[in-house]
């Protein structure tokens, strides 16, 4: 039964051969001369594939075998060195060879239907006619039965031309003179990510830390990329129309960190691109990850901020009381700039922050998401709530004035039960045009609707903010 199976595919991979060997030269990766892979933020990726093709004088029709499942046929683009090529036609054959496939095409042909007899392990053979396939199903008609279900092996006379057993774009060229001519296929593709992820060590005093920039690379586009110059496009690059969300695609395999590459980044249009210094193989259904850029430290600020804990833009129009305790938000900020030992364009991406315990060991503290940052810029990350800093409002007089105009008075009692002092930042909006009538500590305006109060709290102590506030909507 082996045999006869191993026999059927044999035959039905030459007949494969033969109905195209005629008509087209195969161009498969043996004869790539080189890959470069551009992926963009947003499921694209732009692909230049050379390769040597042999040609003869006059029409050709060239199959590329082994493109990206995923290509976007329409964008393919074939160049030959000198121009010896003059592009015709071009078809992209995505309809590949599978056995449901193959039944499929062969609805009002002739195949055959083997059995095995269970106790003789003998084969027999019966001619059957496929009537339709639909959801799977088969109806076959076998002399004067009609089957509904497969009742043994089917064996078929041949393939097919238009399954195929890989991805191919077939090029219908025009070649001046017969000979190996070298040429690039260009095409923009879905199925190739990338995405920037940071790990970041904070020091024992919490003033510095250390920041590794990681790349993580999916390849899902339906092909392996051998030994690829690989860049990364940084941006949001305009697409007129929108395609297809990826498809999931099989159990991806997870590639050990290369350690030893760095991405090179420099300004391209209004985008930045980040080049890998050496190729990189990016293999059919992985995730890898390549170092991107390594800073040690880096001065960084601690802030524990605390937002509308009075919430007077939801409560100005009548007295609340005492409202619920809020924890204040830990944050982390440090400036994109060489002399913090960064300045180099920073791509969107997830940044994790861990500290050493008393042991050694290292503990998670937190990440965020950052989008692209230029040089220059601040990062600032939110990486949880502080356990020990905590703050209850209370409002402690409310007057309305007229039916615009509203004083009103607050008091915000701010807990630090750590065993050091705190700065904590503690800002509340206004609605409308408000002024600050009397405050136990002088606050800053930092826009139209926000007044700011850099509180110190001391050790395991408290410390209570007064103010009142007139509004005029």
């Amino acid at each position: 039964m082996r045999s006869l199976l191993a026999a059927g595919t044999a035959l039905a991979l030459a007949l494969t051969a033969s109905a195209h060997a005629w008509a087209e030269t195969a161009v498969t990766t043996d004869s790539q001369t080189g890959v470069a892979v551009t992926i963009y933020n947003q499921d694209l990726a732009l692909i230049r594939d050379s390769r040597t093709i042999p040609v003869t004088a006059g029409e050709n029709d060239i199959a590329f075998i082994d493109v990206a499942a995923a290509m976007r046929p329409e964008t393919a683009l074939l160049n030959s060195a000198g121009g010896i090529l003059d592009v015709l036609e071009q078809n992209f054959d995505f309809d590949l060879l599978t056995a449901q496939k193959l039944l499929e095409k062969s609805v009002g042909q002739m195949i055959r239907v083997f059995r095995t007899n269970p106790e003789t392990g003998e084969d027999s053979s019966e001619e059957a006619e496929v009537l339709s396939v639909a959801d799977g199903q088969a109806v076959l008609k076998i002399g004067d039965r009609i089957e509904t279900a497969v009742p043994g092996r089917l064996v078929y006379s041949g393939v097919p031309a238009n399954l195929r057993a890989r991805p191919t774009l077939v090029v219908k060229a025009n070649a001046e003179k017969a000979g190996d001519v070298a040429a690039d296929l260009s095409y923009l593709t879905r199925g190739l990510s990338w995405s920037a992820d940071y790990v970041v060590d904070l020091s024992p005093d919490e003033k510095t830390v250390n920041i590794n920039g990681l790349v993580t690379l999916t390849n899902q586009s339906g092909v392996t990329y051998k030994d690829a110059k690989l860049q990364l496009v940084a941006g949001n690059v305009n697409q007129v129309q929108p395609y297809m969300e990826r498809a999931a695609g099989g159990v991806m395999a997870m590639d050990s960190v290369a350690q030893a590459p760095k991405m090179m980044e420099q300004a391209a249009f209004e985008y930045h691109l980040y080049s890998l210094d050496r190729p990189t193989t990016l293999k059919e259904n992985q995730t890898k990850q390549v170092a991107m850029l390594a800073a040690s430290d880096v001065p960084v600020e601690k802030q524990y901020l605390l937002t509308n804990s009075a919430n007077v833009w939801g409560n100005y129009g009548y007295n609340f009381g005492e409202g619920p305790r809020q924890n204040a938000q830990v944050k982390l900020k440090f400036k994109n700039e060489e002399k913090s030992h960064l300045g180099m364009p920073l791509p969107s991406g997830i940044i994790r922050v861990y500290k050493k315990d008393n042991a050694g060991n290292a503990l998670f503290v937190g990440e965020d998401h950052i989008d692209h940052t230029p040089k220059n810029e601040r990062v600032d990350l939110t990486l949880g709530e502080a356990f020990d800093i905590t703050a209850r409002a209370k409002q402690t007089n409310y007057t309305k004035l007229a039916d615009d105009l509203y004083e009103n008075a607050y008091e915000v009692e701010i807990k630090n039960a750590k065993k050091e002092k705190v700065t904590v930042d503690l800002r509340e909006a206004f609605p409308g045009e408000w002024k600050m009538l009397d405050e136990s500590q002088a606050h800053q305006k930092l826009d139209s609707n926000t007044a700011q109060w850099l509180v110190e709290v001391p050790a395991e102590g408290s410390t209570v903010l007064k103010y009142s506030v007139r509004i005029k909507l």
